[in-house]
C-alpha cells in the first residue's frame, strides 16, 4: 500500500531574520475561485461607498482678514507658508501646520490684486490698486523696493522660475527686474486692460496672459513684440501652465467652463471642463500636472483632472462666499482656497484621505481599494456611487437652467443648419473650436 504525505521543509517558510517578507504560497489557478471577479465587483462597491462616508474634505478656516480676499501666493522654499492679499490692502503669511497668522503688514493703500513670490523663496512681489509694485523679504517681511507704475494699477504680478525677472499685467505688460526701478520690456497689443499673466514653468522666456477684450496672448522675452494671441467669446479670468507638460495650458472663462490649450496649436482647445454654474475666478495646478482646482463665483471649488470634462470633486460650505483665488499645496496634499467671506479654507485634495501616520497593513488595504475603483469604474453601479454629490439648492437650480439654455442653444443650431442651403451654409463647430472667434499671429 503507497501513502503519499505532504512533507514541508522547514527551511522554505522560516525567516530568517525578523526584516524578511513572509513567503506565502499561493496558487493563481482560476478554476479554484469561480466567484472572484464577482466579489471584487462587490468589494468594489462597497470601497465607493466606503468612499463617501469618510468624504470629510474640510479642515480648517483661516480668519483674521478685514475684507475679502483677492490673491495668494505659495512660498517654494516653505511648504507650510501662503500669502494672501485682501481687498483693504494688507499682506498676511500663515502658517498652515499651526493654522495661524506668521506676520502681517498693511503694505499698500488699496486692494492689493496679485502676489507671487521668487524661486528661491527669498522675495515677496505684490502690486495693488495704488499704482505700486512693491517687493519685500520674506524673512523679516521688510521693504526692500516699490515701484510706481505709470500706467495705471497693475491687475497681476508673476515671477519668473528661476531668475530674478517678474512681470506685471495693468494696461500692458511690464517685465521688471528685482535691481531696477523701472520696466526693462513692455509689450503691448491692442488697448485692452490685462488681467491675468503667467510664467511658463518649463520654458522661462514664455509667458502668457488674458486682457479684458477676451483675448489670450503668448509673449517671448527674447522678442520685442508679443508672439500669438486668440480671441474668445468670452474673457479669461485667469491663467495657469502644467508643471508637467509646459505646452499646455488651461484657461479659466467667464462662461462657466475651462479650456485647456496646446501653446503650439491655438486654434482649437484640447479638453473643455464643465461643471461650474458661475464664472470661473480663478485655477491651479497640481505639482503632480494630473489634476488642477478652480474657484468660481457660484461659491464652490472643484477639482478636476486635467483630461477629464467632469470635476472630480466639488467643495462648499453655508459661510463660503464667492471663490476669488485658489492654490494647491506643493505636496499635492491640501487645497487653499480664499473667498468674500474674509476667510482662507483649507480642504483635503482628495476628500476621504486619512490624514496622518498609516500603519504598512492600513496602506495596502486603502492602495487595494483604489485598485479595485480603478478596475470597476466603467461598470454603472460604481460609476453612480463615485460621481453622486450632495449640492447647494441655489447651484442644483442654477445647473437646471444653464442645461435648459444649452438645449434650447443646441436646438436652435440645428434647426439654422437643417433650413440653410444645400451648399452647406451653416457648418456644425464643436464647442472646442466654436468658443473661439479668431487666431492672430
Amino acid at each position: 500500500m503507497r501513502v503519499r504525505v505532504i512533507s514541508r521543509s522547514s527551511d522554505e517558510f522560516t525567516r530568517e531574520r525578523s526584516q524578511d517578507l513572509q513567503r506565502v504560497y499561493r496558487n493563481y489557478d482560476p478554476s479554484l475561485r469561480p466567484q472572484a471577479k464577482q466579489v471584487e465587483y462587490k468589494r468594489a462597491i462597497n470601497a465607493a461607498k466606503l468612499e463617501k462616508i469618510y468624504a470629510k474634505p474640510f479642515i480648517t478656516a483661516l480668519d483674521g482678514h478685514r475684507d475679502a480676499i483677492s490673491c495668494m501666493a505659495k512660498n517654494p522654499s516653505y511648504l507650510k507658508g501662503i500669502f494672501s492679499g485682501s481687498m483693504d490692502g494688507e499682506i498676511r503669511l500663515w502658517d498652515i501646520a499651526s493654522r495661524r497668522t506668521v506676520c502681517e503688514y498693511p503694505g499698500h493703500e488699496g486692494a492689493v490684486r496679485g502676489l507671487t513670490v521668487s524661486t528661491d523663496g527669498r522675495t515677496l512681489v505684490s502690486c495693488g490698486t495704488d499704482c505700486t509694485v512693491r517687493l519685500w523679504k520674506v524673512p523679516d517681511f521688510n521693504v526692500m523696493e516699490s515701484y510706481g507704475d505709470e500706467n495705471g494699477s497693475p491687475k497681476a504680478v508673476d515671477h519668473q522660475w528661476g531668475g530674478n525677472i517678474f512681470a506685471t499685467a495693468g494696461a500692458r505688460v511690464d517685465i521688471w527686474d528685482h535691481s531696477r526701478s523701472q520696466p526693462v520690456n513692455t509689450f503691448e497689443w491692442g488697448t485692452s486692460t490685462v488681467v491675468s499673466v503667467r510664467f511658463n514653468p518649463g520654458e522661462p522666456n514664455i509667458l502668457a496672459s488674458s486682457g479684458s477684450d477676451r483675448n489670450i496672448m503668448l509673449y517671448d522675452l527674447r522678442m520685442s513684440s508679443p508672439a500669438r494671441k486668440i480671441i474668445m467669446m468670452t474673457r479669461t479670468n485667469s491663467i495657469a501652465w502644467n508643471p508637467m507638460e509646459p505646452m499646455n495650458f488651461t484657461a479659466a472663462n467667464e462662461d462657466c467652463n475651462c479650456y485647456s490649450y496646446d501653446a503650439r496649436k491655438l486654434s482649437e482647445a484640447k479638453c473643455v471642463h464643465k461643471d461650474h454654474v458661475s464664472a470661473v475666478m480663478d485655477i491651479d495646478y497640481s505639482p503632480t500636472g494630473r489634476e488642477f482646482v478652480t474657484g468660481s463665483y457660484d461659491r464652490t471649488v472643484r477639482i478636476f483632472q486635467y483630461n477629464g470634462g467632469h470635476s472630480r470633486e466639488v467643495y462648499h460650505t453655508k459661510r463660503m462666499q464667492r471663490v476669488f483665488c485658489v492654490k494647491h499645496s506643493f505636496d499635492a496634499t491640501y487645497v487653499i482656497s480664499g473667498s468674500d467671506d474674509f476667510n482662507l479654507r483649507l480642504w483635503k485634495a482628495r476628500a476621504s484621505e486619512q490624514l496622518g501616520v498609516l500603519l504598512p497593513r492600513e496602506r495596502k488595504k486603502h492602495e487595494y481599494h483604489e485598485a479595485l475603483l480603478h478596475r470597476f469604474k466603467h461598470l454603472l453601479e460604481v460609476k453612480r456611487v463615485m460621481r453622486h454629490r450632495h449640492l447647494p439648492a441655489s447651484i442644483y437650480k442654477a445647473r437646471k437652467l444653464r442645461q435648459t439654455m444649452t438645449d434650447a442653444e443646441r436646438k436652435k443650431e440645428e434647426r439654422r443648419r437643417a433650413h440653410s442651403g444645400p451648399s452647406g451654409g451653416v457648418q456644425k463647430k464643436r464647442l472646442r473650436r466654436s468658443r473661439i472667434v479668431a487666431e492672430v499671429d
